[in-house]
């Protein structure tokens, strides 16, 4: 089985190994080596990147990438996959392989602020990490809570960042499960292993993990929170460590800015500003619906001295252009206010629409009449007896449909 080096030495970025099997197509090999640096997707954590170089390194040497390291579920071995051909790699092959110690740095922050956070919830308020993931952006840790205050966050958020400060040794450890219960291990996992890899942050939290991990908890840098949000299993916080959290702050710093240019203000004033605009925008919407309402009113009116009498009932057929479904609505319901009436109406502007309106409890049955209208069209639609709504292609059709529609109506 693939020894693995990172156990011991988080920041081991290069080293020699043996290929022991190779398999797969070309431009996707999964090679096994007798042992790695390289960490494989597990326990939250995503894989490392790099490169596998064939030995002895010369002119012309393949140089190929390792895009994604993942371990075999049955065997346990861990699996390099990288661009190339199975033919490069022969079983017994000298191979020298190189992590993206960026990423790795990067990983590692994340990691190790997970587990100085989770002590920090689990010692504050005894809210215990029911799981974590690494995203390419963010992390999260799902909290066994029914709800995490505001206030609670902060706490916990500056009681993690004086651990940074501290600078505490962070050491890796291994004991029997036993053993590792008698210690306190804040989780046990639930594998059955001879032996737990342990992480033991200085008088902080001591943890089984099978991850990289700095060496001080100074190497973790900030540890910023950033959401909260109500999952099946509790509380998911969202949070970003180290030059990670300095790249998001950056970025949230110049989006407030520029934010706050638009509105002429400070950042810090820039929710304020977005709140009194959002209310002119209520204001503005609510002067505006009052004023199609009038013009409804007006333009209702004016059909119904020119509705056509079909019978017992009025029947106005119009087709606006430049309306909306919105207020043809309106307009159907204006109109539909006085006895007798039905309103077959189309609009053309935005999405070309159809609404048919009758005075409620009337004869006829809207539902039915816009069902077989769409139907024609080739849309979709549908409503009541008294009232219905559906689309249409375009604004030439809609015209047509209501003039067909009109027909229906004795």
């Amino acid at each position: 089985m693939t020894e693995r080096l990172y156990y011991a030495d988080s920041f081991l970025h290069e080293f020699e190994a043996r290929v022991l099997a190779v398999a797969g197509e070309a431009g996707r090999v999964a090679v096994t080596l007798d042992r790695s640096a390289f960490y494989p997707a597990s326990g939250g954590q995503v894989f490392d990147t790099g490169w596998l170089e064939i030995m002895p390194a010369a002119s012309g040497t393949p140089h190929l990438r390792v895009n994604e390291v993942v371990e075999d579920e049955k065997t346990g071995e861990v699996l390099h996959i990288v661009d190339g051909d199975t033919a490069v790699f022969q079983t017994g092959t000298q191979v020298r392989g190189v992590i993206d110690a960026e990423r790795r740095r990067n990983h590692m922050q994340q990691h190790s602020g997970q587990h100085v956070l989770s002590a920090a919830f689990e010692k504050l308020y005894g809210f215990a990490t029911v799981s974590f993931h690494m995203g390419d952006d963010s992390c999260t840790i799902d909290l066994a809570a029914d709800s995490v205050s505001a206030s609670q966050l902060q706490v916990a958020e500056k009681l993690a960042n004086e651990a940074v400060a501290e600078d505490r040794s962070v050491e890796v450890r291994f004991a029997t499960p036993d053993e590792a219960r008698a210690m306190g291990v804040r989780k046990i996992p639930p594998a059955e292993r001879e032996k737990l890899r342990l992480i033991d942050v200085a008088d902080f939290d001591l943890n089984a993990c099978g991850g990289t991990h700095v060496r001080s908890t100074g190497q973790i840098g900030a540890i910023l929170l950033r959401k909260t949000e109500k999952v099946k299993q509790g509380v998911r916080v969202e949070f970003v460590c180290g030059l990670r959290a300095v790249s998001i702050a950056r970025r949230d710093f110049e989006t407030l800015t520029e934010a706050a240019a638009l509105f002429s203000t400070h950042i810090w004033e820039v929710p304020q500003q977005i709140r009194k605009w959002q209310n002119e925008i209520k204001a503005a919407q609510k002067a505006q619906h009052r004023l199609l309402e009038e013009v409804a009113e007006l333009q209702a009116e004016r059909m119904l001295l020119s509705a056509e009498q079909r019978g017992p009932r009025k029947l106005v057929v119009q087709y606006l252009a430049d309306r909306d479904l919105g207020f043809i609505k309106m307009l159907a319901q204006k109109l539909t206010k006085n006895d007798g009436m039905v309103a077959l109406l189309a609009c053309g502007g935005g999405q070309p629409s159809l609404v048919f309106a009758q005075t409620a409890g009337s004869a006829c049955d809207m539902g039915a009449l816009m069902k077989q209208t769409v139907q024609t069209l080739g849309t979709r639609g549908g409503g009541n007896r008294d009232m219905a709504q559906g689309g249409a292609p375009d604004g030439e059709r809609a015209e047509r449909a209501v003039r067909n529609a009109a027909s229906a109506i004795g």
